[in-house]
């Protein structure tokens, strides 16, 4: 048997066992010592380069319903497997990682701090630089910890956590740490051509994740890391909203589209210098 790749979700992880075995493809799944991250393992090494290509089917589109179709169709459960409660602090722990982790909880202590010292204080020591800021160099990123409502907060964490921690555990603490730095500085500029200092947020940070992490995924699927279809779909959609003023919502449209596409060309730079030194 050889491993062929690992899936942090049980049950996709078994809907592409099932699909496989339609094809006369026989795989087990195998728990790892993390929550929710399963192994995969071919039993004919021979099948490796037809696994493989179903493979990258699969994680641009885990969710289709053919994989569903296949588990109703071989009448199969994984019984051997059992799923956990993972409801609790520890699994959550263990499923991002200390930067992760650190940011998410900055952000609710600097949201928090909004709350009670008020909106405008907070912004004069973390907003993006006036002209005469410049030099204050923890500007260039601090503005990503700004929020100004409990949705707007929710929203980018939420996503910073299913995106991070993807990152942060697949691909290393280094690279989010870039991702957030390098996205951060570029849609914080782009923003602030059009709005000056008045913005805040991780939703730059956040696209530009959603752009690295689907571009991976596409170009990469071995690496571990992906975003279903239809989120970026959504992610796609909800720029158009932003762009036409659809519900006249105040949102920061030129850190949205900036993040996204510094995510793209990194993502692209990254996978295709893998590829290359491989």
């Amino acid at each position: 048997m050889i491993q062929v790749t690992s899936i942090s979700n049980p049950r996709l992880a078994q809907a592409f066992i099932d699909y496989m075995a339609t094809q006369g493809i026989h795989l087990a799944m195998k728990p790892t010592n993390e929550p929710l991250l399963v192994e995969l393992w071919l039993e004919d090494d021979s099948q490796l380069s037809l696994v493989e290509q179903e493979l990258r089917h699969f994680a641009r589109d885990p969710l289709n319903e053919r994989y569903q179709a296949a588990s109703w169709q071989t009448g199969k459960s994984s019984r051997s497997f059992q799923y956990r409660n993972n409801l609790n602090w520890s699994t959550l722990k263990s499923q991002s990682g200390p930067l992760t982790i650190s940011m998410t909880a900055i952000c609710i202590l600097v949201f928090l701090w909004m709350l009670i010292a008020g909106t405008p204080d907070v912004m004069n020591w973390l907003a993006w630089p006036n002209s005469d800021q410049y030099l204050e160099l923890w500007r260039w990123v601090s503005h990503a910890l700004l929020h100004f409502s409990l949705p707007h907060i929710l929203f980018n964490l939420v996503w910073w956590w299913y995106l991070g921690s993807q990152v942060e555990r697949k691909i290393g603490a280094g690279k989010l740490l870039e991702i957030t730095i390098v996205s951060a500085v570029f849609s914080g500029w782009a923003q602030s051509l059009f709005s000056g200092s008045h913005f805040g947020g991780l939703s730059g940070v956040v696209y530009a994740l959603i752009g690295y992490v689907w571009l991976t995924g596409e170009i990469s699927p071995k690496r571990g890391v992906s975003v279903p279809r239809g989120l970026i779909a959504v992610s796609v959609i909800w720029l158009l909203v932003d762009y036409f003023d659809v519900f006249s919502l105040n949102i920061a449209n030129a850190a949205h589209v900036s993040g996204l596409i510094i995510g793209l060309l990194m993502g692209l730079w990254d996978n295709l210098r893998k590829q290359k030194n491989q």
